[in-house]
């Protein structure tokens, strides 16, 4: 696409505020034009590129601004400031990266209203959950803040009395880190922060759909002081992200991938990333069960189940896709599920207050969702409430819960990544782990019991990284996060995430 004539490094960006009707409600008007980066970010300037290309409000299908479509040289660009970079940064004590993360945690919180209505004008999730992502954005910063001190080596005592042996954690380098659109600023600092504390260096590849986030994380890193190269953005289209994403998994000064998106893609860079024996970490597709026994306090199951569901319209990867309800308690469940789906939940823009279900990414997403409820109707399924598009635009679906749902439908062995909650009934808890299990995928997954036997049985046998008991939101920057199965490899977060950041290398002391 044609661009306009470049602006200078300093110049203000274009950035068009959301349409007419909806600034009222909310919008990009009257935020820090400092925040508002349409550029690429590297070697701590901000770069034009050839062309551009547009980013769309997903609820009104607005342009909210054209940004810099990186391509193969401005990557190549970034992956070389970030070396150079790395060679210095590495040697930075921890002290110091710890103080520079925490500066840089500091600026997210004070800018934090502004942040969160960027997530919601490109990502379209309602205000309050956008609020509630900068926050837990900004709480990985501080996380790994601290966690960069305490990398430890250890002092190993060998058979040879005039020997001794050591192990010191080095960071690997370069780390290239493509990035979602569901969490546009989450998924950058999880794997950013740890990085960092590691004492690599970055370079960003954020979704097409979501890239001001990740421009604005670069301004506030530049704020607090990260040295030039050590943070990177190179924004591009869904065009040229197979280019830009094969250049970051094959460059040889590249020596850690981490990738949080569809496990089809995860395959694809895990094959680029084999030719040089990348390191590599994967946050990948889930498929997370929902199992309600007989012995569960239904409004406890019930108002987990909306909060694991429907969060940002069911568009994230540990949300539940599969409801397993046992036969005694299910008739009970699905009646009280329903009438908190029509009473709790109000489709609308993400910027007007009462919204709890903004759109969806875009038209391909409401497809899909369109296709799974069409097939599990078909097959015998009951539409309880919903089921069809919101009136509101194309990229709107109405919550929709089904029931009489079988394990033969396209929503029981697919993800939809949509406000779609299907049903299935069973009789026994065999049956409901057999099902539970039966997935190629294993990332997150929700059982509701009283039975304290029960729950050690079951969240043992579940083959899943990450289980929720009695509860629906599981996640905390303290806590691993990962899957198992094709859900991935690696964990981010907790004290385990800034492993997938170093070498261990042994050194034996001789001669003693």
């Amino acid at each position: 696409s044609s661009r306009a004539p470049l602006m200078p490094v300093v110049g203000l960006p274009r950035f068009l505020a959301l349409p007419e009707p909806r600034r009222s409600a909310g919008g990009l008007a009257g935020l820090s034009a400092a925040l508002l980066r349409t550029d690429g970010f590297v070697g701590g300037r901000w770069l034009p590129a050839a062309a551009v290309f547009p980013v769309h409000d997903p609820a009104s299908g607005a342009e909210l601004g054209l940004v810099a479509d990186c391509g193969v040289p401005e990557t190549r660009a970034a992956v070389r400031a970030a070396y150079e970079a790395f060679c210095s940064w590495k040697g930075v004590s921890a002290k110091e990266r710890s103080s520079l993360l925490r500066k840089w945690y500091d600026l997210m919180i004070q800018n934090k209203d502004d942040l969160a209505k960027i997530i919601t004008a490109e990502s379209g999730k309602p205000l309050k959950e956008a609020q509630g992502e900068v926050v837990y954005s900004a709480l990985f910063l501080e996380w790994f803040s601290e966690e960069a001190r305490r990398i430890y080596g250890d002092v190993i005592y060998t058979p040879a009395r005039d020997r001794r042996a050591l192990v010191l954690k080095q960071p690997l380098g370069v780390a290239a880190v493509i990035t979602p659109w569901n969490f546009p600023s989450a998924m950058i600092t999880r794997k950013v922060g740890a990085a960092l504390a590691a004492g690599c260096t970055v370079v960003v590849k954020p979704a097409e759909h979501t890239p001001f986030s990740a421009l604005a994380l670069a301004e506030l890193a530049n704020q607090a002081g990260i040295p030039p190269g050590v943070y990177n953005v190179v924004p591009c289209s869904r065009k040229k992200a197979k280019e830009v994403g094969e250049t970051l998994c094959t460059d040889p000064l590249v020596s850690k991938i981490s990738f949080t998106g569809s496990t089809a893609t995860g395959k694809i860079l895990l094959h680029h990333a084999a030719g040089s024996v990348k390191r590599v970490s994967m946050e990948l597709g889930g498929h997370a069960p929902f199992i309600v026994f007989d012995s569960a306090n239904v409004d406890q199951a019930v108002a987990g189940a909306m909060a694991s569901k429907f969060r940002n319209s069911g568009q994230t990867c540990v949300c539940s896709n599969r409801f397993l309800v046992q036969r005694g308690i299910h008739d009970s469940f699905v009646k009280k599920f329903a009438e908190a789906i029509k009473t709790k939940l109000r489709v609308g823009n993400g910027f007007e207050e009462r919204t709890t279900q903004g759109p969806l990414i875009d038209e391909k997403a409401v497809e899909k969702v369109e296709k799974h409820v069409s097939d599990a109707i078909s097959k015998g399924a009951t539409v309880v409430t919903g089921g069809k598009r919101h009136q509101l635009g194309r990229n709107f679906f109405e919550p929709t819960l089904l029931s009489n749902v079988t394990r033969d439908m396209l929503c029981s062995h697919e993800e939809t990544f949509g406000p779609l909650a299907p049903v299935i009934k069973f009789d026994t808890e065999e049956e409901a782990v057999a099902i539970a299990n039966a997935a190629d995928v294993g990332l997150a997954g929700y059982f509701y019991s009283q039975d304290p036997a029960q729950i050690w049985r079951v969240a043992e046998r579940l083959e899943v990284g990450m289980v929720g008991v009695n509860e629906g939101l599981i996640s905390s920057v303290e806590c691993p996060f990962g899957g198992v199965k094709q859900s991935g490899l690696g964990r981010e977060g907790s004290k385990y995430g800034i492993d997938e950041y170093l070498e261990l290398k042994y050194v034996c002391f001789g001669g003693l």
